[in-house]
């Protein structure tokens, strides 16, 4: 199957954002409670929980983008999305070693080794 690695990142994407959610859910409640609009302000903890969980939906666009490139026409992801994925697990992993960044690296290494295909017309 070769297009796993969109679908990987989606499912790390929502694994990451369910953690977010059970292990932060006293902060997002107050979000809620406190109605959503400019409730981060400069509390660290409810910016920390915000950051996690949007972190999260991006990774998600992410992945969906990079699956919907591998069901295109070539099939091809452009190598600038895949320096960019392996640039961001370096980074994190540089910040945070024991963290889920390690889960973004095979598919950031497949699409940099991928064979770059002319589309089929």
């Amino acid at each position: 199957m070769k297009q796993w690695k969109g679908l990987w990142l989606m499912i790390v994407a929502v694994i990451h954002t369910l953690v977010g959610i059970v292990f932060f859910s006293e902060v997002l409640v107050s979000i809620i409670k406190r109605g959503v609009f400019n409730t981060v302000g400069t509390d660290p903890m409810t910016g920390t929980v915000a950051w996690y969980v949007l972190f999260g939906v991006m990774l998600f666009i992410c992945g969906l983008t990079i699956y919907e490139l591998e069901k295109s026409l070539s099939g091809v992801v452009p190598r600038s999305i895949g320096w960019s994925l392996l640039i961001l697990v370096f980074l994190g992993v540089l910040l945070m070693p024991a963290s889920g960044f390690w889960l973004a690296l095979p598919p950031a290494i497949l699409i940099l080794i991928g064979k770059p295909t002319k589309a089929k017309i």
